[in-house]
């Protein structure tokens, strides 16, 4: 038996409505929304986005912790679209880029809690 997929991924936000304000201007509306936690359903994958037990602690991502979550397409138009809904929606981005390593082309951005994330196309 092996692990088929990531159930879930939970990250650590200082605001969810500027959270929400963000994630919902490329991932549609969430699946789950209260004072305290987003869930937006990917695919098999829950992401959550949470308030922190305490006072928000930024990190550097690139030292340490959780450098970037990518979520994947499975063409170049769809890259693309979602390159058009970022500049619709005001998400700062990168445009699309290609990969150093593997020549892959990817969108990345950075959230409201300094998160990388990317687009990432990965052919089927």
């Amino acid at each position: 038996m092996k692990i088929t997929f990531i159930h879930h991924i939970v990250l650590i936000v200082k605001n969810i409505a500027e959270t929400e304000k963000y994630y919902t201007g490329f991932l549609g509306q969430p699946a789950i929304q209260n004072e305290g936690m987003l869930i937006y359903t990917i695919g098999e994958t829950k992401v959550f986005f949470v308030l922190p037990k305490g006072e928000y602690e930024v990190k550097d991502k690139d030292k340490g912790g959780l450098n970037h979550i990518a979520f994947g397409v499975h063409s170049l138009d769809e890259l693309k679209h979602f390159e058009g809904l970022l500049t619709q929606a005001s998400i700062r981005h990168s445009g699309i880029k290609t990969g150093k390593q593997g020549g892959t082309e990817y969108i990345w951005m950075d959230d409201p809690d300094n998160i990388r994330i990317e687009i990432y196309y990965s052919p089927s």
